[in-house]
């Protein structure tokens, strides 16, 4: 019968008695699957179920002392069904369109965002969020493209020329004396293709450079921190504007402070930068 069964299913009568042998290695193994994906779902649970493998990885090694394989972490979550919520990829969609006066400058940045130096690159952006009842914000970012760190932000209601503004004069704020090449890297929208923005770019010291019209790649790490900002910040339950205000500036504060990233040596922003520096 014994020979019969393994036959039917495809299996080997040596790995059929090898299978009975391994239950007590087995069991051991449960028992360990089961004790280590407690600390796990505790993080996963933390971070809204939105964070995969190395993010749990770096967590655990930095907030809890735990070194555990993320090839591990894989198959645990795998095992007791742990999927990360995963943000779709939305269409890249131009905001306006500029008129005669506009310039374009060239793409001096060519999608080398790691520099080794901070305060050497800075990349922004706008995007939008809504709060309220339907009520639409808009959020200009300034992040340093080899520390990842978000440097300036402002928010607000209006899509007028003054959210570049403010977001420069706090970016001059946050950096005081800008690196000798330092260069703002922006795509052809309306904002920073505007003759005024561009004359206070070059009077703040800094060099202004732009990507390929249509071209999302060439300033993706300000997509994707807009995605991962969205995806963590339940801006749809802010009734206010000052509200939205306080969940984005803790979150930046987290992201900049508190979240390892597997390309800066699993460390944070800050930390990754005050590396540099040291070094």
């Amino acid at each position: 019968m014994v020979s019969y069964l393994c036959e039917f299913t495809g299996v080997s009568r040596s790995g059929y008695y090898a299978w009975i042998k391994s239950e007590s290695k087995r069991q051991v193994r449960n028992e360990k699957d089961e004790k280590d994906i407690q600390i796990i779902q505790v993080i996963f649970t933390q971070n809204q179920e939105k964070v995969g493998a190395l993010q749990i990885k770096m967590l655990l090694e930095n907030d809890y002392g735990v070194i555990m394989n993320h090839k591990k972490i894989r198959r645990l979550m795998k095992k007791f069904d742990l999927v990360a919520k995963i943000r779709q990829a939305k269409p890249y969609k131009q905001m306006m369109k500029a008129t005669q006066e506009h310039r374009t400058c060239p793409n001096h940045l060519n999608r080398e965002f790691t520099q080794k130096e901070p305060g050497k690159v800075f990349l922004t952006d706008i995007t939008y969020t809504y709060f309220g009842k339907g009520q639409k914000a808009y959020l200009s970012c300034v992040k340093d493209s080899t520390t990842k760190e978000i440097v300036a932000h402002h928010i607000s209601t209006s899509l007028g020329m003054d959210i570049v503004y403010r977001t420069i004069e706090k970016l001059q704020e946050t950096v005081g004396c800008f690196h000798p090449e330092a260069m703002i890297h922006s795509d052809q929208g309306f904002h920073y293709t505007h003759p005024k923005f561009q004359s206070i770019v070059r009077e703040t010291g800094l060099r202004q450079s732009m990507s390929r019209k249509g071209n999302c790649w060439d300033n993706a790490p300000m997509e994707s921190f807009f995605g991962h900002l969205k995806d963590m910040v339940d801006h749809q339950s802010c009734e206010s504007l000052s509200q939205l205000k306080e969940e984005v500036n803790q979150y930046i504060a987290k992201y900049n402070n508190k979240r390892y990233q597997w390309k800066l040596n699993k460390m944070t922003p800050v930390q990754y930068r005050d590396h540099l520096l040291a070094a």
